[in-house]
């Protein structure tokens, strides 16, 4: 019997069980039937970060960022690029601190941006700096 695994859809935020070998073929929502993975960072809001850190069996790397932040902008292809690496063993996501600043003050994000990686619902690591695509994936790997 193949082990399942908890993936929130990045579209509707639906919860999806999906057979842990069949993560790589390309799964799509039951609810919305969109990609549960498209390579790409998936933006989070406080009413969506929660359920994304909680009921993803895969981690979850948050770029917290700011659209005035120079660093950030220069990242923001780098973290693109990790992404369509990394999916599906790991999910990319990015917080705007500007919108959404509850959730900056939550996680005490005190410089940007700042990446911080999850595994179920816990943060298990935090780097602060912007970083090229090779140190993102480095980083990421050497900590799950």
């Amino acid at each position: 019997m193949s082990e399942s695994m908890h993936i929130v859809c990045p579209q509707c935020d639906a919860i999806n069980r999906i057979p842990a070998v069949r993560l790589g073929e390309g799964p799509k929502c039951g609810k919305c039937h969109q990609p549960l993975f498209n390579g790409h960072p998936m933006d989070l809001t406080a009413s969506s970060f929660q359920q994304h850190i909680r009921h993803n069996d895969i981690p979850l790397l948050v770029d917290f960022w700011a659209p005035w932040c120079g660093p950030c902008k220069m990242m923001a292809p780098q973290f693109a690029q990790a992404a369509s690496q990394l999916e599906p063993k790991v999910r990319l996501a990015k917080v705007n601190t500007e919108v959404e600043q509850m959730l900056g003050a939550q996680f005490a994000i005190r410089s940007i941006p700042t990446l911080v990686l999850f595994q179920h619902g816990r943060e298990v690591a935090r780097q602060s700096g912007a970083m090229g695509a090779p140190d993102i994936l480095r980083w990421t790997l050497s900590h799950r």
